[in-house]
């Protein structure tokens, strides 16, 4: 199968080089590059791409208000083109919202020679967006449930996800109480992205949300993000849960890793409730395998409402899951796992 490609970007540079990377690559054909929302309207209608690049940053229309647009109307594929700044970053988390499957970080300088060595990582983010499954965007609302009773401290719920995750993940925590025990999660996302992401889930979530930082004591109440290019790691010291951030190499094709994140849980697997969401690859599928062989409840999202049935189908694969929900099932079944299931072991 061609992918057909769109480029939308107000630089003529940056539509230059993209352009000359797809058109390098067999799978993919360059079906157009708009300057503006404008010329890409028309050219959405007239191509019907397979895939949209689009930048954020646009004269006339910006990025946001295109994209809110194109997904009420035909939704497709988009890659967002994104400056590595803050505002960048929060701009990045609403196009997700909006229903972009994914993101590139725009090299800050030396465009020319930046995009040349992000050549690969273009061409693979292409390849990965073409395979997702986007749909109408619709406003969803997420009733949060009643307090829980009191449960142990010694519970962890674990999440990890990646393409289509940071939807996902929002999902699964708004149906949290203030009280769920304590969450640790590893989205793939870079420096500064994680930062951003955290501070938007803090404010639409019951939990209290946060980047997590190395030392820290995991409490009941608190979600915790690791952070771009760290990998999150649980310890023990003594009787608390601890938070260990390590910036060693990559792990499964990524840092910070899924896997890293559930091996480092599975002296404590019989505590553990591990969820795998949406995202392309395999991480965290063999981390998962090991919580539950060693007594811990696992969940995957399935692939009805996976935006990318890729880790979630690995993980099924090999055994490594006890149930398989849809995105608005996933909290409803771990907290009644965790409910069903009270007491702690302390180890």
């Amino acid at each position: 199968m061609t992918i057909r490609v769109l480029i939308v970007d107000d630089s003529a540079l940056i539509r230059s080089l993209i352009g000359a990377i797809v058109e390098q690559q067999p799978d993919m054909q360059l079906v157009g590059a708009a300057p503006d929302a404008y010329a890409a309207r028309d050219m959405v209608n007239k191509y019907k791409p397979d895939v949209i690049t689009l930048d954020i940053e646009m004269p006339k229309v910006d990025g946001l208000t295109f994209l809110d647009k194109l997904m009420k109307a035909r939704p497709t594929p988009v890659l967002m083109i994104s400056t590595l700044t803050e505002q960048g970053a929060d701009a990045t988390l609403r196009a997700l919202e909006l229903g972009a499957v994914d993101f590139i970080a725009k090299p800050k300088l030396g465009i020319s020679e930046g995009i040349q060595q992000y050549q690969e990582v273009i061409v693979e983010k292409i390849r990965q967006v073409a395979k997702a499954k986007v749909e109408r965007a619709n406003v969803s609302t997420v009733t949060t449930p009643a307090r829980l009773p009191l449960l142990s401290t010694e519970k962890i719920i674990a999440i990890g996800a990646s393409i289509g995750g940071t939807e996902a993940i929002k999902k699964v925590l708004m149906a949290m109480p203030a009280n769920s025990p304590a969450v640790v999660l590893t989205q793939h996302m870079p420096p500064g992205f994680t930062t951003s992401f955290a501070k938007r889930l803090n404010g639409c979530c019951s939990l209290a949300v946060k980047e997590a930082e190395d030392g820290e004591r995991i409490l009941p109440g608190n979600a915790y993000l690791a952070p771009g290019a760290m990998h999150l790691k649980i310890v023990k010291s003594g009787a608390d849960y601890r938070i260990e951030l390590d910036s060693e190499g990559i792990v499964s094709g990524h840092k910070p890793s899924v896997d890293v994140m559930f091996e480092s849980l599975v002296p404590f697997a019989k505590n553990v409730v591990a969820a795998i969401l949406t995202g392309m690859g395999k991480d965290g599928a063999q981390g998962l395998l090991h919580i539950k062989q060693n007594g811990g409840f696992t969940l995957a999202q399935d692939e009805a409402s996976c935006v990318v049935f890729g880790m979630p189908k690995v993980a099924i694969e090999l055994n490594a899951v006890t149930q398989v929900k849809d995105i608005h099932d996933i909290t409803p079944t771990l907290l009644g796992y965790l409910t069903q299931n009270n007491a702690g072991s302390r180890l």
